[in-house]
């Protein structure tokens, strides 16, 4: 085999797969880029984006998203699709590759660990690209934004933050530790990002229509959030409790509580990092990981966040005390390896009914915690 082709062989290799699936099944699917599309094509004629006769599928991303998803709006549903789905596949490869790169002081090969965490994360990543879901684009922004605070450029990391929010607006977690970490300058890129973002639909909608679009937006995502709730795929904190005891303000206030202990972790990570030589990549890992959790909408499909945290805890496996070993292992297996396909209907549904998914991501998160705790990432 020529040494040029090498590099080549595993990323045609990746993509013949992912041409037989598409075929397979895929083709049939991507319900999610549907809503993308037909919001795009809303846009295009400056109509409303925010329609409660759409049901489940109406639109929940800010106006901004609807007009970047235009051009395809402009090609037929079948071709929009496929391209779509190549886009989201080649990210999902630089997604996973940059991740592992990415992590400093590595302990195992970037082979061993690309494959380890494919294993891990794999149901996932399927179940992205079959509903034409937009977390890999966003966690490719996220882990850019990561590599970008690692060569030195905090700036470019707000930028891509800020691009990142009109995605999933909850990429706006980020912004506390980029400002405590590399300063305000970084937080005012990404707010600047922002700004331009929520005023660039004006240019269709007017600046009054613009207004009416945002607060359609803002009335949707938060009158919609307590009927996701029960959803068997929710694994949100303020889910797990609502399926353990009931929607409610017990419910609620038991969600705040585990919310602030979430975010007590991270606090931990952070005020410890003086103890280690790099310790971006940890603490960037931890917050991806517990996006979904924070999130009331946290679908267990958006856990594909968590990459860095899978990589960062298999990588270390070997460091720890045999408890840690097996709990981590616990945990891992529990959030990635529970697939509705080998576990059968009714078992699965009993299984994310008792929000076991969402505990073994916390115990992810706690054993991420006890690496920084022990100065090993």
């Amino acid at each position: 085999m020529p040494s040029w082709f090498r590099p080549l062989l595993w990323p045609l290799i990746f993509l013949a797969i992912a041409a037989f699936i598409y075929q397979s099944r895929i083709a049939r699917e991507m319900a999610d880029f549907d809503v993308y599309r037909t919001a795009a094509n809303r846009a295009l004629a400056g109509e409303p984006l925010y329609r409660a006769e759409d049901g489940h599928f109406r639109f929940k991303y800010l106006p901004a998203f609807a007009l970047a998803m235009a051009p395809f709006a402009l090609v037929d549903r079948e071709g929009a699709k496929v391209i779509w789905f190549a886009l989201s596949a080649g990210l999902l490869t630089a997604f996973v590759r940059w991740s592992v790169r990415a992590l400093p002081e590595r302990r195992r090969s970037e082979r061993v660990l690309l494959w380890l965490t494919v294993l891990f994360m794999a149901k996932f990543y399927a179940h992205e690209l079959t509903l034409g879901q937009t977390n890999i684009l966003l966690g490719a922004l996220l882990v850019g934004s990561l590599l970008a605070v690692q060569v030195d450029q905090p700036y470019l990391a707000g930028v891509l933050i800020g691009v990142a929010a009109f995605i999933k607006p909850y990429a706006l977690l980020l912004l506390p530790w980029l400002g405590f970490t590399y300063g305000g300058g970084a937080v005012l890129c990404a707010v600047s990002v922002l700004v331009a973002g929520l005023v660039l639909p004006a240019l269709v909608y007017g600046w009054s229509g613009n207004v009416d679009q945002l607060v359609g937006w803002f009335t949707t995502v938060t009158g919609t959030t307590e009927g996701t709730l029960l959803g068997a795929d929710n694994v949100s904190l303020a889910s797990m409790w609502a399926k353990w005891i009931g929607i409610g303000a017990p419910a609620t206030a038991l969600a705040t509580v585990t919310t602030g202990a979430a975010l007590g972790l991270v606090a931990t990570v952070w005020v410890r990092r003086r103890e280690v030589a790099n310790p971006d990549y940890l603490e960037f890992a931890l917050l991806l990981l517990l996006i979904p959790l924070l999130s009331p909408q946290g679908w267990d499909y958006v856990l594909l966040l968590g990459t860095p945290a899978v990589v960062c805890l298999l990588d270390r496996w070997s460091d720890v005390s045999r408890e840690w070993k097996i709990a981590t292992a616990v945990s891992l297996v529990l959030m990635g390896l529970t697939i509705f396909d080998v576990m059968g209907r009714t078992f699965y549904a009993r299984f994310m009914a008792m929000s076991i998914v969402s505990v073994a991501a916390l115990g992810a998160a706690v054993a991420l915690t006890h690496l920084r705790w022990k100065a090993l990432g």
